[in-house]
């Protein structure tokens, strides 16, 4: 994983008020919980007095009380009372729980996942408003959040792993594809797959400016949009575990049913098609190693079609070089 970024990690709905939540992010066991006034929080999910899951506690007001010993501490990670102290004693200012910036709209939950900055802008969002209506789910994969990336940005399979699906028409000719960084955050991706015709395909320099909004959109580092129309639209938020196992959520935008009951039958629908889309990937991603990708010493050999997995893995590359997590050299 790489530093100094917003992930998504949960939906909104899965943070619910008075109550503590344990996961897995990061590699890293975190409480997340909320607020009277309902904003959510995220620490570290060890008690610093000695170890003690913090999720197992109770929210008290603003508070989340140890399980163990009843310390409570405040939304800042500062201990506030100790109870064998009594309710006058100091907690220490060293007895504090490690904490992590949160930003929640659109009913996504980030964390921003490294060192603290003063000026924290938030994530990137995509051009989906309330008009549209959603539906979803969520899968956990024993795979690096990185492979999960890559099948979504990979325009090539689709010939060959969707055939009765998304890959219909055997347009196993890749032309380009277009993959460009709109800023330091933001990957948009055209596709243009077509028959064989024998001529070869044309590079990405080759073809015209696009005309249309990007096929495919990737706000760096783990949520993705397919942009089917501009009435509907898949987002995946590739949620990184640890280094073996990943959470994906899969959510549908759709505004052209907005009555009630249909609506919710179409949500249905989508699910179901995306559901069985996501498992023709899955059984081929699951096999993949090694399990987590990297731009060098992979002994892998990208070819042309390759372009926004190439492009994922450079941008990947530099991020943990200016992190400091592996040396430019690495």
């Amino acid at each position: 994983m790489i530093r100094n970024q917003w992930y998504v990690v949960l939906e909104s709905r899965e943070v619910k008020a008075g109550k503590a939540l344990g996961v897995t992010r990061m590699g890293e066991k975190m409480v997340f919980w909320r607020t009277q006034a309902g904003r959510t929080h995220c620490m570290s999910d060890i008690c610093p007095h000695i170890g003690a899951p913090l999720c197992l506690g109770k929210i008290n007001g603003d508070m989340i009380v140890c399980p163990f010993h009843g310390f409570e501490y405040d939304a800042t990670g500062q201990c506030k009372l100790i109870p064998s102290l009594g309710q006058n004693g100091a907690p220490p200012k060293a007895m504090r729980v490690k904490t992590y910036p949160v930003h929640e709209a659109h009913g996504w939950i980030w964390i921003f996942w490294g060192e603290s900055q003063a000026d924290l802008q938030p994530p990137k969002w995509f051009d989906i408003d309330d008009r549209f209506c959603t539906s979803g789910f969520s899968e956990h994969w024993p795979v690096h959040y990185s492979r999960m990336v890559e099948n979504q940005l990979d325009v090539m399979h689709l010939a060959f792993v969707h055939t009765d699906t998304i890959g219909r028409g055997k347009r196993v000719v890749v032309e380009g594809p277009q993959a460009r960084w709109v800023d330091e955050n933001v990957l948009h991706l055209w596709v243009y797959n077509r028959l064989d015709n024998g001529t070869p395909p044309r590079k990405a320099e080759e073809l015209p400016e696009p005309k249309r909004p990007p096929f495919l959109v990737l706000n760096f580092p783990n949520l993705w949009e397919n942009r089917i129309s501009e009435d509907m639209r898949i987002l995946a938020a590739f949620v990184p575990v640890d280094d073996q196992n990943s959470v994906i959520y899969i959510r549908n935008y759709q505004r052209f049913v907005r009555v009630p009951v249909l609506r919710d039958l179409i949500g249905l629908v989508l699910n179901i098609s995306s559901a069985h889309i996501l498992h023709q990937d899955r059984r081929v991603v699951l096999k993949q190693l090694p399990i987590r990708t990297e731009l060098k010493k992979m002994g892998e050999k990208l070819v042309q079609g390759d372009a926004g997995i190439l492009a994922f893995r450079k941008r990947r590359h530099e991020e943990k070089v200016k992190s400091g997590q592996i040396d430019h050299k690495d």
